[in-house]
């Protein structure tokens, strides 16, 4: 410990002494922005902390059974005024415009995740309302449904995506109704999709069970955005009838009257 400080005197004494401007003022540069990035990680690690919702996350990871089925929300029938019914049953435990890791305020989550009590491949998906589906040929885990006319916003299209649909090795559970290279086929609200799992691409990083759900903006032009960019997505709320962003609620938990942020 003497040492390090003795050193660290001897820092400080160079960089006062003159010479080396240049070399100096990077120095202090990358100090400073080493400096902010480390209390940003500290802020948002005390947020995290200290965020009720990371209570529900710790009761869901080391819970047992009882505990889990404490935080499932199953609504299978649709919510008073709200068009969509919930495509599958589970933990919610992301939600819209969510800042907590893997996003970040600057890069919220752009949907909701559904956590599956069940393990990969035995929680059902639902189609949370009537659409068109297409699968990409390259898509394992993945379909979007196409919707002509949203029913909150008459006139406009939207897009409904659905992923994590295969096993970690990306052994698919989608529905063989809908093989890869499907376009365009018509499915009723309530149609079986498949079954919830934990693929991550190529990502090193594991994943519990479970269904990323968004709402995609259309181009304008007929295609469905880049559903990776927060900004090409929509609040699910007031198409569930539940309190789904990270904004507005400290839970979700089933149908409520005013389900979008007025403050």
């Amino acid at each position: 410990m003497k040492s390090l400080f003795a050193r660290l005197q001897q820092v400080i004494r160079w960089f006062f002494t003159p010479g080396q401007r240049g070399l100096k003022i990077g120095l202090a540069l990358l100090v400073l922005v080493a400096g902010a990035y480390l209390l940003n990680r500290g802020v948002g690690y005390l947020r995290l902390l200290t965020d009720p919702r990371n209570q529900s996350f710790l009761q869901w990871a080391q819970g047992d059974a009882e505990a889990r089925n404490a935080l499932i929300t199953t609504q299978q029938d649709i919510c008073p005024g709200a068009p969509f019914i919930l495509p599958t049953d589970g933990f919610i435990g992301l939600l819209y415009e969510d800042p907590r890791g893997p996003y970040s305020n600057s890069n919220p989550h752009q949907g909701i995740d559904i956590f599956s009590e069940g393990k990969s491949g035995t929680t059902a998906v639902y189609a949370a309302y009537d659409g068109y589906v297409t699968r990409d040929a390259t898509w394992r885990s993945a379909i979007i449904v196409r919707v002509p006319d949203d029913p909150l916003r008459s006139g406009e299209q939207i897009w409904l995506y659905y992923t994590h649909m295969a096993d970690r090795d990306g052994n698919s559970f989608i529905e063989p109704a809908f093989p890869p290279g499907t376009s365009e086929l018509f499915v009723e609200q309530g149609t079986l999709l498949g079954y919830t799992g934990d693929y991550n691409g190529n990502a090193a990083r594991n994943i519990w069970v479970h269904l990323h759900f968004s709402i995609v903006k259309d181009d304008g032009n007929g295609r469905y955005l880049n559903e990776l960019q927060f900004e090409n997505t929509l609040d699910p709320s007031p198409y569930f009838g539940m309190a789904l962003n990270y904004q507005c609620t400290p839970t979700a938990s089933g149908c409520t009257a005013n389900p979008v942020c007025t403050s």
